[in-house]
């Protein structure tokens, strides 16, 4: 099966090379990190729902092919049943005009184009936004957001052999001492006639940005100048797969967007030293210092300053503009994940008003126990005094007046371990498995009152 990192841009239009872009299309957002591990019950769902989808589209395509090679008209009847099925085929994504999953003609121009996943491929927009919210749901069951990467000035810097000037010769010179220094990060590409300098700290801001992100190349560079960036960048296709994005995906003159992205927008970072390229997308945008290796990159924003390969110098690797922004990302992350914990551990106990009855101590401020909080955090509302709108007692005696209260208005009397236990298990635990024991009958024995409990949780709603 053909590789569409590796081959582009001419694949064939055969059956192998159809289910090498599903791959891409679909199976983008598997972990392509060093760092990847086997995924668990809700990802076996999510790939085994991948390789269906996969499975039917190729069937199709297959269908396609054949029926291009068979000279037979259709009989009236088949006529007709393809008619019904191209009028109930929402035509998710077309290539070469041609409906994916009908296998009907369709207008070629419709949807939006993914040519950097395979030549001719668009998506319609319901299609868009089930890919972007299924890979979503899967990235965050790995705890990973998306990250969008310029080339140019931010991860590296290039110019053309004709722009060298005296003082960057040295940059030819094999045998120049300053080689050895430059080694693993200074690339010449003859066939390009041109040189391309690797930021410091690149390649361990890519291993450790991958960790944390799902990555794409984005420029406003040419296809084939992306696609040798790329393979310097991640010559083992660990980070970016097929995610190159170049000028010619875009779908505004001069404008990069999110619209070519197979990502939700509120979980995607930028990164790119072009602000107003960006006009639709600031608000993901993390502006980076531009990096002036060469003297052409200087002379290109009009600055009259030495560049750094003329100063013979560089960036820092430990101080530099990524080391730095790698330290934001992290940041960001972390602040995103918490800030979806504590919203998905606020929703297990939402609707819920509680009272505590005998569990403080005496004198002791409520709202400063460890338990009062823990509810809280869980999303219930916690109160001093009863009333109709309380919805559990906690207690540890179901002797006392709340706890009276509680089994006659028919409410819920629970131990203080079911808070525990709904925080431990992120689930709201049933309340009937935390009966609360009466300190002392009038026989002098202790008792679970589990029966009256449950009997008066039949009669509630929680």
């Amino acid at each position: 099966m053909m590789s569409l990192a590796t081959d582009y841009p001419v694949p064939s239009s055969s059956t192998d090379d159809f289910a090498a872009l599903l791959d891409t299309e679909l199976d983008s957002t598997s972990d392509t990190s060093p760092e990847a591990q086997d995924d668990d019950d809700d990802d076996d769902n999510y790939d085994s729902d991948v390789d269906r989808i996969k499975r039917r589209k190729v069937e199709v395509v297959e269908s396609i092919v054949d029926s291009r090679s068979s000279n037979l008209h259709e009989e009236p009847e088949k006529a007709l049943d393809a008619s019904l099925k191209n009028d109930l085929c929402t035509h998710p994504g077309i290539i070469g005009g041609l409906c994916i999953q009908c296998g009907q003609k369709v207008d070629a121009q419709s949807g939006v184009a993914f040519g950097y996943i395979h030549k001719d491929l668009r998506l319609g927009s319901g299609e868009i936004a089930r890919l972007c919210d299924k890979d979503l749901k899967h990235l965050i069951s790995r705890s990973k957001l998306y990250l969008v990467l310029d080339l140019d000035h931010t991860l590296l810097n290039s110019t053309r052999y004709l722009d060298i000037t005296p003082e960057e010769e040295y940059l030819r010179s094999q045998t120049d001492p300053l080689q050895d220094s430059l080694k693993g990060s200074l690339f010449r590409l003859d066939g390009m006639h041109m040189m391309t300098k690797l930021r410091p700290f690149v390649q361990t801001f890519l291993k450790e940005a991958s960790r944390l992100f799902d990555m794409y190349i984005y420029t406003m560079g040419e296809r084939a100048y992306a696609m040798e960036m790329a393979k310097i960048l991640d010559p083992e296709n660990v980070y970016f797969n097929s995610k190159v994005i170049a000028k010619g995906d875009c779908t505004q003159r001069h404008q990069k967007g999110l619209d070519v992205v197979l990502a939700q927008e509120s979980a995607v970072l930028i990164l790119d030293d072009t602000e107003q390229v960006w006009v639709k997308h600031k608000e993901n945008l993390i502006l980076m210092e531009r990096y002036h290796f060469f003297a052409s990159s200087c002379r290109q924003f009009g600055f009259s300053c030495q560049s750094l390969s003329q100063l013979k110098s560089d960036e820092s690797e430990a101080d530099g503009a990524l080391a730095t922004v790698l330290k934001v990302l992290k940041r960001v992350h972390n602040r995103f994940f918490d800030k979806m914990l504590r919203s998905v551990r606020k929703e297990i106990l939402s609707g819920c008003k509680v009272v505590f009855s005998r569990v403080f101590p005496t004198k002791f401020q409520a709202e400063n126990h460890h338990l009062w909080k823990m509810a809280e955090q869980l999303g219930a509302t916690c109160s001093t005094e009863i009333d109709p709108t309380v919805t559990h007692v906690i207690s540890t005696d179901a002797g006392t007046e709340k706890s009276r209260w509680a089994l006659k208005e028919k409410k819920f009397l629970v131990h203080p371990r079911w808070i525990e236990a709904t925080n431990y298990l992120w689930q709201k635990q049933p309340e009937g498995n935390f009966p609360v024991t009466q300190t002392k009958n009038p026989h002098g024995h202790d008792h679970p009152l589990s029966n009256q409990n449950s009997e008066a949780l039949r009669h509630t709603q929680p």
